[in-house]
């Protein structure tokens, strides 16, 4: 790759493509995703700067920022078209905001030939640069062969003049010379266009088989949320049970981790679509760091204990509160611990550290996560490619057990989504690796808002069953799971109806006339859709509590339940204490409603 100084306009089998953007970072993201191709790239951070690289080399393409300080993309594109030397020269506009119907219409009347959005995928403009590099080589190509051409007629028209009556043959052998030149120039024209047409096919195919998948993982992980709801329910009735065997009790504390871990695994099939277009949504709360470093050497333990690593932890005395996801924070220091035990000879060392960092500007520290271990390390050129993807050959040559893959891209996606930066660190081969997270401290008053205090209910006690409670229907064609809610909400002192069907559901509403509805979404024959949209229609069930419980848990499945008439999407395995706050709801709801009768 080459800066504005080193234009190489000489090279013959590489072409210039001009970047325009006034962030460096990117910039050098530009530079990372292209370099594969193989041809010069040009940087200039600003309108004028890039009208200056276009007067001193012909370029292929032209990847320009829209939004810039003092001379924005459109002005620029309006600019360099109306050059006559560069009026063909394709643009690709990128912006981080969505342009109005408008404002397209604008860039392409500027010359623009396609928009790409920011965060880029990498594929996508790949793609998009590839395929404008080569229509450049085509017509650099056909004008090499215009160029001949023009040069055949010329010589044709010297030999006509001197020799028309007595080189008639030599003539007709010109001609046919021309013809064939022709017949070259159209088989290329055609070629070009048959290739043109064939991206466009593998571009459609492409989009059909993500389609494919995403409706496939949706499937697969409907399907899996089924067991795992009823694996729930029974250990929710475990946890409300006194178990006196310590050993059942670790049992059922390990289940429900790693229940809520496989549930996590399913989410992460529909998430990873959502990571490469940064569209990953964290579920924020207030998090306590030692706590994150628990849940992720619990994830890791059998891996360690595996390869017989001496594992030491160094936890802050004190509470580190910090603004994020529990479970994306664990996934990130699990990821960690997981690289250093494949890449740490068995029976190494990993140490995991958790302790405050330097003040930042804000009067209040960072929070410091380090990952050591004393396995085969990093050489310089590895460290400095560490955090970006890396191609088959790359993994191969890095002798880790097949390479890094993409478990250090995650980290870093997940913790700059939380503010923090990660580093790593490393003396060369074989002598160890250190990975740093910083991540930025609640500060104290936010601390005192963020964390919720024990709700009245948890701290009242007494009497379960002199609670006022809800008539129930519980409706769901997997009877595991129908008998763990049952038993559950019947502990709660709620008077509970099972329906195994959509049909059923229908009877028993109209006999029990229950308060709260949870409806199962996918049963055979009558699904829960239809059968919300039945009961709505009827005056009796207009006020009716109606929770949808479903394995889908897409943005499109909720919005499907809120037109079907849901109050509530909640997805297996269902959150109890999140039930139970509903219910909660409903019934002072009913008993405002009953006092005010």
């Amino acid at each position: 790759m080459r800066g504005k100084a080193e234009i190489n306009v000489a090279a013959e089998e590489k072409v210039n493509i001009l970047l325009v953007d006034d962030q460096p970072s990117r910039l050098l993201s530009y530079d990372a995703i292209l370099s594969v191709l193989g041809q010069n790239l040009v940087h200039a951070k600003s309108g004028t700067e890039a009208l200056q690289r276009l007067m001193e080399a012909d370029f292929a393409a032209i990847l320009l920022d829209v939004n810039m300080p003092g001379m924005d993309g459109f002005e620029t594109a309006a600019l360099v078209h109306q050059h006559p030397r560069f009026e063909r020269t394709p643009i690709i506009f990128v912006t981080a905001v969505h342009v109005t119907d408008l404002d397209q219409l604008k860039g392409y009347e500027l010359g623009a030939v396609d928009y790409v959005y920011v965060p880029v995928v990498p594929e996508i403009l790949r793609g998009k640069v590839e395929v404008l590099v080569e229509l450049h080589r085509q017509r650099r190509e056909l004008e090499r062969l215009n160029s001949q051409l023009a040069k055949a007629n010329d010589e044709l028209a010297r030999t006509n003049a001197a020799l028309q009556a007595e080189k008639a043959r030599e003539l007709e052998a010109l001609n046919e010379n021309l013809a064939a030149a022709n017949a070259e120039l159209a088989q290329a024209n055609r070629a070009l266009t048959a290739e043109v047409a064939e991206r466009i096919r593998a571009q459609e195919a492409l989009e059909a088989t993500d389609r494919r998948k995403d409706d496939f993982l949706a499937m697969l992980s409907h399907e899996l949320r089924n067991p795992l709801a009823a694996i729930q329910g029974a250990i929710e009735l475990m946890q409300l049970k006194s178990l006196d065997d310590p050993q059942l009790a670790w049992a059922r504390d390990v289940v429900s981790r790693q229940n809520r871990h496989l549930t996590r695994l399913i989410d992460d099939l529909l998430d990873v679509s959502r990571i490469t277009r940064g569209k990953l949504t964290l579920h924020r709360e207030t998090v306590e760091l030692r706590e994150v470093a628990s849940h992720a050497v619990e994830t890791v333990r059998p891996l360690i204990q595996a390869r017989r690593h001496n594992l030491t932890l160094r936890l802050s005395e004190h509470p580190l509160y910090v603004e994020g996801d529990l479970v994306r924070l664990a996934q990130v220091v699990s990821n960690l611990l997981t690289n250093a035990a494949k890449y740490t000879p068995e029976g190494g060392e990993i140490e995991l550290e958790v302790e405050p960092s330097s003040v930042t500007g804000s009067g209040y520290p960072d929070a410091m996560i380090r990952v050591k271990d004393n396995g085969q390390g990093l050489t310089t050129d590895v460290l400095a490619r560490l955090f970006e993807p890396s191609t088959h050959e790359e993994r191969l040559n890095s002798g880790a057990h097949g390479g890094l893959g993409i478990g250090l891209i995650v980290v870093r996606g997940l913790v700059e989504m939380h503010g923090g930066v990660v580093e790593a660190h490393s003396e060369g081969a074989t002598r160890g690796s250190e990975f740093r997270v910083r991540l930025p401290l609640v500060t104290p008053d936010t601390l005192t808002m963020t964390v919720t205090p024990a709700s009245p209910q948890a701290e009242a006690g007494g009497d379960e069953t002199a609670k006022p409670t809800l008539r129930i229907l519980v409706v769901d064609d997997n009877e595991d799971s129908a008998a763990s809610m049952t038993l559950l909400l019947q502990l709660h002192g709620h008077d509970v109806v099972v329906a195994n069907s959509g049909q059923a559901a229908l009877s028993l509403s109209g006999e029990h006339r229950p308060d709260v509805i949870l409806l199962d979404i996918g049963m055979p024959g009558m699904n829960g859709y239809d059968v919300a949209r039945k009961l709505r229609a009827q005056p009796a069930f207009e006020d009716t509590l109606l929770v949808a419980i479903t394995g889908y848990g897409r943005a499109s499945d909720v919005q499907q339940t809120q037109a079907a008439g849901f109050d509530h999407h909640m997805v297996k395995p269902i959150d109890y204490e999140k039930l139970q706050a509903l219910l909660a709801v409903r019934l002072s709801a009913l008993a405002a409603k009953r006092c005010a009768a």
